[in-house]
């Protein structure tokens, strides 16, 4: 199956390592999950360094630092029926494809679930800003 071209706003799957598991010495997430790429960026000739945001049903204990997926956009990206919010203060940071990047279960569309609209996209990359200004974001760097 072949890696769709990663680009900021494509929701792909991915075993997404949490920082508070970071923390404690795990390498390796423990399920996999969608998540959106907020940035995609080439550093060589074909090496591109993409940092992820999670995805989850968990309601944030702050609501600053998430923002919540509406059932329709949802809906387009053939995701469940649970309210589901994007975290923004922590991504994980890996080369393009990396061994955690996941076939989506049971969809039969190989990685990705599908694209953000612009506009919602822009609200997290503005908010996502915000919470980098005032150092609230903890980046994962993960190995191959």
């Amino acid at each position: 199956m072949k890696s769709p071209t990663p680009h900021p706003g494509l929701v792909i799957s991915y075993s997404y390592l949490w920082e508070r598991d970071h923390r404690h010495g795990r390498e390796d997430g423990t399920k996999d999950r969608p998540c959106a790429i907020i940035i995609a960026r080439r550093i060589a000739a074909g090496k591109t360094i993409i940092a992820v945001l999670p995805i989850t049903h968990s309601s944030p204990s702050d609501p600053t630092a998430a923002i919540e997926i509406s059932p329709v956009l949802k809906r387009h990206l053939g995701l469940d029926d649970q309210r589901s919010w994007i975290i923004l203060t922590e991504y994980n940071e890996f080369i393009w494809p990396g061994p955690d990047v996941r076939p989506v279960s049971g969809k039969g569309r190989g990685y990705a679930y599908g694209v953000l609209p612009p506009a919602f996209f822009n609200q997290i990359r503005e908010r996502l800003l915000a919470l980098i200004a005032e150092r609230r974001v903890r980046p994962i760097r993960r190995t191959e």
